[in-house]
């Protein structure tokens, strides 16, 4: 199996993973992904797609991510790792479908608009 090259997006996040057959090393950054992402709850989501579909330590992961939070740059891992798998077993979209990982999830921040304090607050009205 060559490489596999996928893109995840989450929010301004933008997730770029490259699948190979190994271990399950993962590296993020240049970093191994326990000093990137030091919480349990972001470690449980990068490997959420390995652990629906039995594949832990089958794959060595590089990825490149970069804009927005760590929340979100976590979910757009998830999501590309989810879409790789998809693409080495097609089998494995019927365990990651009803999950929502295979779903882009489109909500972002709302702009500030212009002559408005935020993006929905209003400056208060006043009679006189």
């Amino acid at each position: 199996m060559e490489t596999i090259h996928k893109i995840g997006r989450r929010k301004t996040s933008v997730a770029r993973i490259y699948m190979s057959k190994g271990k399950g090393d993962v590296v993020v950054n240049g970093k191994k992904v326990n000093e990137y992402f030091t919480t349990g709850p972001l470690l449980y989501k990068i490997n959420q797609a390995f652990e629906l579909t039995e594949t832990e330590k089958q794959y060595d992961l590089k990825v490149n991510v970069l804009g927005g939070g760590i929340t979100g740059q976590a979910e757009a891992i998830r999501m590309a790792i989810a879409r790789a798998l998809c693409e080495v077993d097609a089998e494995h979209r019927s365990a990651l479908k009803p999950e929502g990982l295979l779903t882009r999830d489109p909500r972002m921040v709302e702009r500030k608009k212009f002559g408005q304090k935020k993006a929905r607050k209003k400056f208060q009205f006043s009679k006189r």
